[in-house]
Parts: C-alpha cells; structure tokens; sequence
C-alpha cells in the first residue's frame, strides 16, 4: 500500500523557543536570525518534547422561530495557548516561565537566586519557537502564563525541565493573537 498524504508536509521534534519584549520586530522568513531580526529576541533554550498549540472557536447556534435547524453559527469567542518544556532548569527560565519582572533575580556570591512576582507584577512577553529542522516559525505576540509551571527532575540531564503554559491575549497593537511561517512544499 502506498503512503498516504505528503511526508514533505509531516512536522516532527523538539525545537527552539525566544523571548522578546512586547511589540518586537517579527521574523517573516525563515532564514533570518531571531537576533538578526531584532537584538530583542533572546533564545530560551530547547525544547524537550517541541511544542503544543491550542486555538478553540466558541460559537452560538442562530436559530429562527420558524425553522428547526440551525441557520448558522456566530463566533462568540476565541482562546489560545501554547505550550512547552524548556529544557534548561535556570533562573532566568523561572522568571520567563512565572511572568517575572528582571528584578525577580538577584546574584552573588557565585549563587543566582529566583523569586516569584507580587500580585500585579507579572510581565507579558512575546514568544517564539522554532522547529529543529527550521521548517516552521510560531510567533505568538502576546502571552501571560496562565496555567502550571512544573519542574521535573528525573534521573539523567535530559529529563530535567520546566513545563509551561502561555495563553494568548490580543496585543494592543490591534495584531492577531499570533502568526505562523512554514515551508510549503507545493501546496498550502
């Protein structure tokens, strides 16, 4: 039996994840370098597992006195996420992954220590991630940690990583909630 679908179109592992402060200048190729883009986007690190993205559509039904079948449907909201494990366990990845401001990290001494933001101080940001095998660029425009950070520490260094969620907010720019680069091998 021949494979189904196009293998060209198939987008597998981990990747690369950046940070950069609200409305930095965005990628539009993949090419570029994040730095080279803008000295704002800062690499994060690696991913252990890639990335998990969700976009949900919430609609109402439309319904007429005199017919029993919907007549559409209304978009009444939107919601997005995405989320990743950085496999880097450091103080700066803490700070990124709870919202932290710069000054939630004091060093000395040989040590760098974390501490999480006072209620009101948190710090949305952009993020962006790239695949390993740069066939695709998400940049997600403004994101506040919304959900769990857990840190999981197992035997060996690659099992080492802070899990992390990031819902989606709408920039004040008036931009979407985020934009996705691909290679297209023919076909959208």
């Amino acid at each position: 039996m021949a494979a189904r679908g196009t293998p060209a179109n198939l987008a597998l592992g981990p990747g690369y994840t950046y940070v950069a402060d609200l409305g930095t200048t965005e990628p539009t190729d993949l090419v570029t370098a994040w730095s080279t883009v803008s000295v704002n986007w800062v690499l994060i690190g690696y991913t252990d597992q890639g990335s998990e993205f969700h976009y949900t559509i919430n609609t109402d039904v439309v319904d007429v006195a005199e017919e029993l079948d919907p007549l559409s449907y209304q978009t009444t909201g939107r919601t997005g996420n995405v989320q990743f494990a950085m496999a880097e366990i450091t103080a700066t990845n803490l700070k990124r992954a709870m919202n932290a401001p710069n000054s939630s990290i004091t060093a000395g001494a040989g040590i760098v220590s974390f501490e999480p933001p006072d209620t009101g101080q948190e710090v949305r940001r952009m993020l962006g991630w790239e695949s390993e095998d740069h066939t695709e660029r998400w940049i997600f425009r403004q994101c506040f940690q919304g959900g769990d950070v857990n840190i999981q520490r197992r035997k060996g260094a690659t099992n080492a990583t802070i899990t992390t969620q990031y819902n989606l907010e709408k920039p004040a720019t008036g931009a979407r909630l985020f934009k996705a680069i691909m290679v297209s091998p023919g076909r959208a």
